[in-house]
């Protein structure tokens, strides 16, 4: 089956045809007799003239840092959405969370000629902003804000000093769970976030009210350890993760602490596990689907633009608070 031939049985020209398989406009009506013609002869366009008439490999790189991450997936779910409808397929690379790996990457994307790269949330080194001067791909950056390119970046300071505040009017000595404050966005936001809000509610700002942890249930467990060793009046803990926040829980019950009687638990992300949990985790939820559709859309427009305009995004969120903390 060739294109002439679908443009005699859809009773259209071939130039037609071209642009309809294209993206190009074409009327509704020769749209859909198009459209049934291919669906009936199961046509399939070669991808390799395509790409050679085009000088595009209608492939998208994605990469993410963890692939087993409930946020992740959602993330990736919203860019599959957006970029299937306008015929593009993904490609999708997991690092791990280690830095060399996006590096990698980055570089192998580059030289394997995608259309563009969708980096996701990232610690940006030095080494990074050298790769990303340098590229030469439509590059979108999700999860993290970064000056100078187009982003969508979750409000994770304004979410952090609102649910601390809410938390600080029901506990007097409220502690905080990290994670490394190199990560721009869960890191460093929502701490200052945490920072801010005690200074808001005239407490102390003391170091020792803060323990980093790792993205993992068993940091969390550790990172409650620390903090109620050093501060045995703990009763409330702000967890930078939902994972975190559920080993501060599982620590905590093992203990003899009542949550939230004795002490009060609240984390980020509003994954599965908030409402598996017991008691219910009150949590930030970010519309993670939606920032994926949304980075998406950003390089699609950077595809499609005669001229690139970087534009920046900031989610909103919502607070939602359960039993862990009422």
């Amino acid at each position: 089956m060739t294109i002439n031939e679908i443009a005699e049985l859809a009773g259209v020209s071939r130039a037609t045809v071209s642009r309809y398989l294209n993206q190009g406009y074409v009327s509704e009506e020769k749209r859909e007799r198009i459209r049934k013609v291919i669906d009936e002869t199961g046509y399939q366009p070669s991808t390799q003239a395509q790409m050679l008439r085009t000088r595009k490999t209608k492939l998208i790189g994605v990469i993410i840092p963890k692939i087993d991450s409930h946020t992740i997936s959602r993330m990736v779910g919203g860019i599959s959405l957006v970029l299937a409808k306008r015929g593009y397929q993904l490609l999708l690379a997991n690092t791990e969370n280690n830095e060399q790996e996006e590096l990698k990457y980055l570089k192998l994307f580059r030289e394997n000629h995608v259309d563009g790269v969708i980096l996701t949330g990232t610690i940006f080194t030095n080494k990074h902003r050298q790769v990303l001067k340098n590229y030469q791909v439509p590059i979108v950056i999700l999860g993290q804000h970064l000056a100078g390119y187009s982003c969508v970046y979750q409000d994770d300071f304004q979410a952090s000093r609102e649910l601390a505040s809410r938390m600080l009017k029901r506990c007097s000595c409220l502690c905080y769970a990290g994670v490394t404050l190199q990560d721009e966005a869960v890191g460093r936001g929502r701490q200052e976030g945490f920072w801010t809000a005690l200074r808001e509610a005239g407490r102390e700002v003391d170091e020792s009210l803060v323990a980093e942890a790792s993205f993992q249930v068993e940091s969390g467990k550790q990172a409650a350890k620390e903090l109620l060793q050093r501060h045995p009046e703990m009763d409330g803990l702000l967890c930078a993760t939902d994972d975190i926040a559920v080993g501060a829980i599982l620590y905590l019950k093992h203990q003899g602490k009542r949550v939230p009687e004795d002490i009060r638990v609240a984390g980020f992300g509003d994954t599965q596990i908030t409402q598996i949990v017991e008691p219910n985790l009150t949590t930030v939820h970010y519309y993670y689907k939606t920032s994926g559709e949304e980075a998406a859309r950003l390089l699609l427009d950077l595809l499609e633009a005669d001229k690139p305009v970087y534009r920046e995004m900031k989610m909103g969120y919502e607070v939602i608070e359960r039993a862990s903390s009422l």
